[in-house]
């Protein structure tokens, strides 16, 4: 078979993994379980987090080059749909070998920050290390990373350097995400064995050294990371399923102390995982149907998929904002998944959306950023925030792509007392009070897309 075709068969067959994958693989530990740092620095970092709301989570590594569902093809789960015409072995020997082709020549984290800070995100979260184990940093504990394969050559192959520079020259705060699962690590999946589920390939209890080798392997890149690349301020851990619970002890204790040494006030996500090393959690494609009084982040992808796709399905840009508007009315953060393609670029069609979220980010942002929750969040299609000192609140309207805008809005809860302003424009609106419930006029010919009020 060519190439191209099998590379066809590969997309189509993995086209309903994104959907099955955001059902399956993050299970949410459970809300009243959540443990507030005790540290007063995390605390402080944390908070300034919180006030940000909006970043971006940046999927990129060797499954760009295809355009499929991150590494999860190599997991030999059952709900993974694979090409027939190879085995399993001549897969994965293909989806490891992609290191050979991932030659991102045009590379320009620039135009990725650039491109995040016009669309009004504050904070970003790069994926240092997917599950596959394939490394966007020079790491010393392997070769199977960015420099030392296609891209080796290059002045600019320690890529995680130049990623986290430029977020950096425009103020982003900083976040490195790394899976503790290494599917090309001889220390979790052992050739020796066949089961390649998500989880370490062999019996830990007779093989204790071999595990013991890949927690040093761990804390060890994830000590490069904390420790020569500047500032961090989160370490966003995926694969969940290593833990102490599932007889996967990775040594989280030592991990974070080692982190918090070189990094004073790190914001530590050991995702799924409760305790004291989830500082904020993560529920994946999904928002919770209710407030929560602790910090929490959404995070959604800009079309189905994480990483970059030859099809995507895109979200509008009026769909973005009114997710964002419903999370920071409930309490949360908003991390928007964006995956740069094979050749290092964000494209087009991902730029023209992200464009016009921050239009309306600039616009509306009072109403969003550094605003606090009201506990009458949500009537309508409005979702309530509040000013941090209590002096207003905020109305957004969540108009859908296909809804008529209207020419007036009611509402029966933060009744105004002094006025409603349009804060895309300023003006001031007429309103009037009656019976419990306000009602406003809008001015005629408003844009078709959702608007915020500030409210007196």
């Amino acid at each position: 078979m060519n190439h191209d075709r099998f590379l066809s068969i590969i997309t189509l067959c993995l086209a309903g993994i994104t959907a099955l994958a955001q059902t399956n693989l993050h299970e949410q530990s459970p809300a009243e379980q959540y443990q507030w740092p005790t540290e007063a620095d995390v605390l402080t970092r944390l908070h300034q987090w919180q006030d940000l709301k909006f970043g971006v989570l940046l999927h990129w590594g060797i499954y760009s080059v295809p355009g499929i569902v991150e590494s999860w093809s190599i997991c030999d789960e059952k709900w993974i749909t694979r090409d027939t015409t190879r085995t399993y072995q001549q897969y994965q020997d293909w989806y490891f070998g992609l290191a050979d082709e991932f030659n991102p020549t045009q590379f320009d984290p620039s135009q990725w920050a650039s491109v995040m800070q016009d669309a009004g995100m504050k904070y970003m979260i790069f994926t240092t290390k997917h599950h596959d184990g394939f490394c966007l940093w020079d790491t010393d504990e392997t070769d199977y990373s960015i420099a030392h394969h296609a891209f080796a050559n290059d002045p600019r192959r320690d890529a995680l350097r130049h990623v986290l520079d430029a977020f950096r020259q425009r103020q982003f705060m900083i976040g490195t995400y790394f899976s503790k699962a290494d599917w090309h690590s001889q220390y979790y999946w052992w050739d020796v064995y066949t089961g390649h589920g998500r989880n370490v390939n062999y019996p830990i209890d007779q093989f204790p050294w071999r595990w013991e080798q890949f927690c040093k392997f761990t804390y060890r890149q994830i000590e490069e990371i904390m420790s020569r690349y500047g500032r961090v301020d989160i370490l966003w851990l995926d694969a969940g399923w290593v833990c102490t619970e599932n007889n996967q002890d990775i040594h989280m204790p030592q991990i974070a102390q080692m982190a918090r040494r070189h990094q004073p006030g790190l914001i530590i996500v050991d995702r799924t995982i409760r305790g004291p090393y989830e500082n904020y959690q993560t529920p994946e494609q999904a928002i919770p149907a209710e407030q929560r009084a602790y910090p929490w982040e959404s995070c959604i992808t800009l079309s189905d998929d994480w990483g970059w796709v030859p099809r995507p399905r895109w979200k509008s840009p009026a769909r973005v904002i009114n997710t964002l508007a419903e999370i920071v009315a409930k309490g949360g953060n908003l991390v928007l998944g964006v995956g740069p393609t094979a050749q290092g670029l964000i494209q087009p069609e991902a730029v023209e959306r992200l464009q016009a979220i921050g239009r309306w980010m600039r616009a509306n942002g009072s109403a969003i950023y550094g605003t606090t929750i009201t506990p009458h969040y949500h009537e309508g299609h409005l979702w309530f925030t509040a000013a941090k000192d209590a002096s207003r609140k905020y109305a957004i309207y969540a108009l859908g792509d296909d809804d008529t805008m209207p020419t007036q809005v009611t509402w029966s809860v933060n009744l105004p007392t002094k006025r409603i302003r349009l804060i895309s424009t300023g003006k001031t609106l007429r309103y009037k009070v009656r019976d419990g419930l306000v009602t406003v006029t809008l001015p005629k010919n408003l844009p078709h897309q959702p608007f915020a009020l500030e409210i007196e």
